[in-house]
């Protein structure tokens, strides 16, 4: 059971998910509409969010399988897509690393652009002795929505032809540009951008989305290349 301050945290945890939550609802009921039409059936579908969990990552194995393309190579995109997780994971270890494995394993699992934006602000904060409470409340938060509505999703599909027409998926791309702005106050962090960024534009057209591939390696590597060599730099001073 939750102590009061545990149960405090975590609650502070849910209600910092809402206002990104809001731009992950429309995200989650396309995915739901979607899904059966790119040939995963209604329970796959549903059984993809509850295991894996990933937004992102779950949209492009939807393209990657209505092209017909081979088990490894949505394998080896999914992860590649997921790579920025490193750096998300680089940022926390210090401060999840003296928990249990079954509690890093669970704040694992819940690792995504939302919750690294929840946990990053709160451990700006000075008491960190129950921060992974927040976490959790964050996850749960998130977990449960995204779930859900990709249920609501599948459901509605059946009901609602032709809802991918709707343009639902602005929300979400309005909702990673508020994650990412107020993150850009390091080298890394610009560099990872602009470099991700100019390189989705320049190999857009490869087939299998190779580009994201592409793009997602060279933010994640210019972003650990910055970062090493700042703190290198940090070192000599």
């Amino acid at each position: 059971m939750f102590n009061s301050a545990q149960r405090w945290e975590f609650l502070g945890g849910s209600k910092a998910a809402l206002p990104l939550i809001l731009g992950a609802i429309p995200f989650a009921i396309l995915f739901g509409t979607l899904a059966p039409t790119s040939g995963l059936s209604a329970t796959a579908t549903i059984v993809m969010s509850i295991l894996v969990f990933a937004g992102s990552a779950q949209f492009i194995v939807l393209a990657l399988i209505a092209a017909q393309a081979p088990l490894e190579m949505i394998l080896l995109t999914t992860f590649v897509v997921n790579l920025r997780h490193l750096l998300y994971a680089t940022a926390l270890v210090d401060h999840v690393k003296h928990l249990s494995l079954v509690w890093r394993a669970v704040l694992a699992f819940g690792l995504t652009d939302e919750s690294f934006a929840n946990m990053s602000q709160r451990y700006l904060k000075q008491d960190k002795t129950d921060a992974h409470y927040f976490y959790l409340g964050s996850i749960c938060c998130f977990y449960c929505t995204w779930v859900s509505f990709t249920i609501l999703g599948v459901a509605l599909g059946s009901l609602i032809p032709d809802m991918s027409s709707w343009g639902l998926e602005f929300a979400m791309s309005v909702t990673f540009i508020g994650m990412v702005v107020p993150y850009m106050n390091s080298k890394a962090m610009i560099s990872a951008i602009i470099f991700a960024g100019l390189s989705s534009l320049i190999f857009a057209q490869l087939p299998n989305k190779l580009g994201l591939i592409i793009s997602a390696l060279i933010g994640v590597f210019v972003g650990l290349t910055v970062n090493k060599l700042d703190k290198r730099q940090l070192a000599y001073e």
